[in-house]
């Protein structure tokens, strides 16, 4: 059995290379006998769609990111049936859903308004995520992830998902179509959905306008699933209790935006996995994937995007 050949675009990290190393794999340059293609952090986009479509012995093309978005229209038009993108989306779950619980228990401690206190605040605030109702609107790795976090406080989760099947640990689920259905009684919101054309500003002003007063928003997910306008509305109005974005449209948020000064919004620079977190967990999942393409047990890839729907 030949070893795989591995490239990598722009150049590789010090963990991509022990991860090619440690599935036996060779890194090399690209050429006509390559057969894997690492796309690192950094590469431009359209011109890693040229070199996919000038080396049609590509078997693999390992995206570094969980969310495929600013790849779909690049993987549309290079498809083809030998060749399979995976993306990084499980490899990230346990950094961001930790993040999104954070986000989440300081949303509802008020710690927004406190940390922006100036005097001492004799009028008690604060909600206990025990037994609360959470809506979870997503169902890949990220909002399991959260899922598993939270059990510990016991709340009935719902969550909302593209086809309605059952999982584990959730009180019901729930398609996109009954989102509206669901809002009314959440206390918490959590976004962790892929963004593709049919969620792009999935919440606006129609939503917003469903929920309690008191409950609060996270998203850790893509900033094009929120209409911001319509969020800057809500927060401003009172008509949700808050919102914690790692994640905004347009990003970065510029200086000077409303959201900046809002009291009951936390907002985090897209950082809910630092590099020092995901280098180790992407190494892994791009180890697994090389040697999977090495015994020709390509039915065993990790984190397989379906081109079509773009997730």
């Amino acid at each position: 059995m030949s070893t795989t050949r591995v490239a990598v675009v722009p150049k590789p990290t010090a963990e991509i290379e022990a991860a090619v190393a440690a599935a036996g794999a060779e890194l090399a340059p690209l050429d006509d006998t390559t057969k894997a293609l690492v796309v690192a952090w950094g590469s431009d986009v359209a011109a890693v769609g040229d070199l996919i479509e000038s080396h049609p012995a590509l078997e693999l093309v390992q995206l570094p990111s969980a969310g495929v978005d600013a790849y779909t229209a690049m993987m549309t038009r290079v498809a083809r049936p030998n060749l399979t993108f995976t993306s990084a989306k499980g490899a990230y779950s346990e950094p961001v859903a930790e993040h999104a619980l954070a986000l989440t228990l300081a949303l509802l401690r008020f710690l927004p308004l406190r940390a922006r206190a100036t005097e001492w605040d004799t009028d008690p605030k604060g909600i206990s995520l025990f037994g609360l109702n959470v809506v979870i609107i997503g169902a890949g790795g990220i909002a399991l992830e959260y899922l598993r976090l939270i059990e510990p406080f016991r709340p009935v989760v719902t969550m909302v998902r593209r086809r309605a099947e059952a999982v584990e640990g959730v009180a019901r689920t729930v398609t996109t179509a009954e989102l509206h259905n669901v809002l009314a009684d959440a206390d918490v919101v959590i976004i962790g959905a892929a963004l593709t054309g049919g969620t792009r500003q999935l919440f606006g002003a129609k939503e917003f306008a469903v929920m309690k007063d008191a409950a609060v928003l996270v998203n850790i997910a893509r900033g094009g699933l929120l209409d911001t306008d319509a969020l800057v509305t809500a927060l401003a109005d009172g008509a949700i209790g808050g919102a914690g974005l790692d994640v905004t449209d347009p990003e970065p948020l510029p200086a000077g935006h409303p959201l900046w000064s809002e009291p009951r919004a936390i907002i985090t620079p897209h950082n809910a996995d630092t590099p020092e977190m995901i280098a180790p967990l992407f190494a892994e999942r791009l180890r697994a994937n090389l040697v999977a393409v090495g015994s020709g047990e390509t039915s065993s890839f990790i984190g397989v995007v379906d081109v079509e729907h773009g997730y």
